[in-house]
């Protein structure tokens, strides 16, 4: 939702080099996605030129075009080094067309695809490094929005219905990473401990990372609460 109060606006659009807002989340039904499309709103408000990456673009998007191609290959994975230079593409050419600002949902930092496809910490934290380079000199902040993993993963249930439950728990229980998970229980077992591996992770990064705790907040306060954070980074984003 957009705020229509003035204070919440960057006194200036954004400078380059480019910002990537980067929203994540813990677990299904924690918002992200609805967060993703307020800040995308928010900050176009301001005058800056935004893309909002939606987390189904990944499929269609053209300098993702080899993760959609490798992930439909059969092994439904897809390398890391793949990620990294679609990434990088992606980055180069919004800087290229003038974009001020990518807010992108599910995008960065792909830990939760790492690790389904069973690639371990070490791996992951030098993919992060990778990625870390190819995104240069965009300034990142990784917005992760959380909530205790089994009231989310309730609330999903309860938006999407038992078909989603079912989808859900198959798909994770048929990764080399997660087939540990063969019920909502279980699963919420695991976006635990992939949450707490996530910050080890992000706190290695250079970017800058904004938790969200969304437990007992509406959507607008979530919104709001990001708005005031991220505002200051935007206000003084520097070349």
């Amino acid at each position: 939702m957009t705020s229509t109060h003035p204070t919440d606006h960057p006194a200036h659009p954004p400078a380059r080099p480019l910002h990537l807002i980067a929203v994540a989340g813990n677990s299904p039904g924690v918002g992200k996605s609805t967060l993703c499309r307020s800040l995308a709103d928010w900050v176009r408000s301001t005058g800056a030129t935004v893309d909002h990456f939606e987390e189904a673009d990944i499929l269609t998007r053209p300098a993702f075009r080899p993760v959609a191609e490798e992930f439909a290959d059969g092994s439904h994975s897809v390398r890391p080094e793949t990620l990294v230079a679609a990434t990088h593409t992606y980055v180069t050419e919004s800087r290229a067309a003038g974009t001020d600002v990518l807010v992108t949902d599910a995008l960065l930092p792909f830990i939760p695809s790492l690790v389904a496809w069973g690639h371990d910490e070490p791996t992951i934290a030098r993919f992060l490094g990778e990625l870390a380079t190819a995104v240069e000199p965009a300034q990142v902040t990784v917005v992760y929005v959380q909530d205790d993993p089994a009231t989310a993963l309730q609330r999903a249930v309860d938006r999407e219905g038992p078909d989603w439950e079912n989808w859900y728990v198959t798909k994770l229980a048929a990764s080399p990473g997660t087939r540990s998970v063969h019920d909502l229980p279980s699963a919420a077992a695991h976006l635990r401990h992939e949450t707490a591996l996530t910050h080890r992770l992000l706190a290695a990064t250079p970017w800058k990372v904004l938790p969200v705790d969304v437990a007992g907040l509406a959507p607008h306060q979530t919104a709001q609460h990001v708005r005031h954070h991220l505002r200051a980074a935007l206000t003084n984003a520097t070349p």
